[in-house]
C-alpha cells in the first residue's frame, strides 16, 4: 500500500513536471518569436527556415526547479545533489550568453571544467566508476574528462529536429527502469523519470518539424544531468547500463571525431558530418531520422533492462548489434546524398 501511494506521487510530480515545461517551453517560444532570437540557417546547420532558439531556457530551470521540490519534499536525494544544481545554473547562464554572443571555446569548456568538478566532489562514498579497476585518483579523473566529453558530444549532436529530445528522454525512461529493476536508491528512480517527463514535454514543441531548438542553452546543461545520472549508475554497480542507454550517441559522436581527427579537421568547429546529419542532407526527414534513433533507443532500453536484471554480456552485445544496424542503415542514406 505504501509503495502503490509512493508510486502514485512519483506519477502525480512526473506529470506535473511535463506539463510544466510544455507549458514553459510555450511561453519561452513567445518570448524568443517577439524578440527574434532565431537561429539562422547557414552551411553547417540542417534547417533552411530561421527558427526562434533557446527552448532550454524553460527546460532546464524547470528540470532543476522538479528536482529540487522533489529532493526537499521527500528528503532524499543523491549525495552531491545540491552541488548539481547550482553547476547545472551555471552552465546554463554561460551557454545563454554563448547562444546570444558566441563565448570563446576556451571559456565555455572552463565553465564545464569547473561544473565537472563540482559535481565530482559530491561522488565520495558512492563507489567507483570504474568499478575498481583504476586507481582513486585516476577513476575521478578519467570521469571527468568521460563528463566533459559527453556533455560536448551532446551538444554536438544536438543538430536536427528532436533528437536531442528524444535522447533525454529514453535515457531518463531506461535509467527508471533500470534503477527500478536493480534494486537502487529511490532517488535514482524518480530523477531520470522527472527528466525523461520534462523532455517528453518540450518534444511536443521540438518533434519534427520543430517550432523552436534547445539552444546551447538547453543542450549543454542537459548533457552535464544526464552525464551526472549515467556516472551515479556506473557508481552503484551499473555500468553495463551506463554504456548502453547512450551508446548511439556516443558511437556516432566518437566515430565523426575519429574520422575528422585523421583528416586534419578542426574539429572543435561546428559542422554537418554526423551519420545523423548526413542521413538528413541524403534525403530522410528529420522525423525519419529522429524515429529511427528513438526505435534504437528502444531496444537500448530493453537492452539495459536486460543488463540490470542480471544478463549484461548478452545485453552489450545486443545493444552493438542495434547501434550498428542504425549506423549502417544511416550511411547508406547518406551515401544517396552523395557523401
Amino acid at each position: 500500500m505504501i509503495l502503490d501511494r509512493g508510486m502514485a506521487v512519483l506519477a502525480i510530480a512526473a506529470l506535473l513536471q511535463g506539463i510544466a515545461v510544455w507549458a514553459g517551453t510555450w511561453a519561452v517560444l513567445g518570448l524568443l518569436t517577439r524578440f527574434r532570437i532565431f537561429d539562422q540557417p547557414n552551411q553547417r546547420s540542417s534547417h533552411t527556415v530561421a527558427k526562434p532558439r533557446g527552448g532550454g531556457i524553460a527546460l532546464i530551470p524547470l528540470i532543476l526547479l522538479g528536482w529540487s521540490a522533489w529532493a526537499i519534499w521527500s528528503d532524499n536525494a543523491p549525495a552531491g545533489f545540491w552541488r548539481i544544481v547550482p553547476a547545472a545554473a551555471l552552465l546554463a547562464a554561460v551557454s545563454w550568453v554563448d547562444d546570444l554572443r558566441n563565448l570563446p571555446a576556451g571559456l565555455r569548456l572552463a565553465a564545464q571544467a569547473v561544473a565537472v568538478a563540482l559535481g565530482l566532489s559530491g561522488f565520495s562514498g558512492l563507489g567507483w566508476v570504474f568499478q575498481g579497476f583504476l586507481p582513486p585518483l585516476l577513476d575521478g579523473l578519467a570521469a571527468a574528462l568521460l563528463w566533459l566529453w559527453f556533455i560536448n558530444l551532446f551538444n554536438f549532436m544536438d543538430g536536427i529536429d528532436g533528437i536531442s529530445g528524444v535522447q533525454a528522454l529514453s535515457v531518463g525512461v531506461g535509467l527508471t527502469l533500470a534503477a527500478g529493476l536493480a534494486g537502487l536508491a529511490p532517488e535514482l528512480v524518480t530523477l531520470p523519470l522527472l527528466l525523461a517527463a520534462a523532455a517528453l514535454g518540450f518534444l511536443f514543441w521540438n518533434w519534427p518539424p520543430a517550432r523552436l531548438f534547445l539552444g546551447d542553452v538547453g543542450s549543454v546543461p542537459l548533457g552535464y544531468l544526464l552525464g551526472w545520472l549515467l556516472l551515479l549508475a556506473a557508481a552503484q554497480g551499473q555500468w553495463v547500463v551506463a554504456l548502453i542507454l547512450p551508446l548511439y550517441y556516443l558511437a556516432d559522436a566518437s566515430l565523426t571525431l575519429a574520422r575528422r581527427t585523421l583528416r586534419g579537421a578542426k574539429i572543435w568547429r561546428a559542422h554537418r558530418e554526423h551519420a545523423y546529419q548526413r542521413a538528413a542532407k541524403g534525403g530522410l526527414t528529420h522525423g525519419a531520422v529522429t524515429g529511427r534513433v528513438l526505435l534504437c533507443n528502444g531496444v537500448l532500453i530493453a537492452c539495459a533492462g536486460t543488463a540490470a536484471a542480471g544478463w549484461p554480456w548478452p545485453a552489450l552485445a545486443g545493444a552493438f548489434v542495434a547501434v550498428a544496424i542504425l549506423l549502417a542503415d544511416l550511411e547508406r542514406h547518406a551515401a544517396r546524398g552523395g557523401d
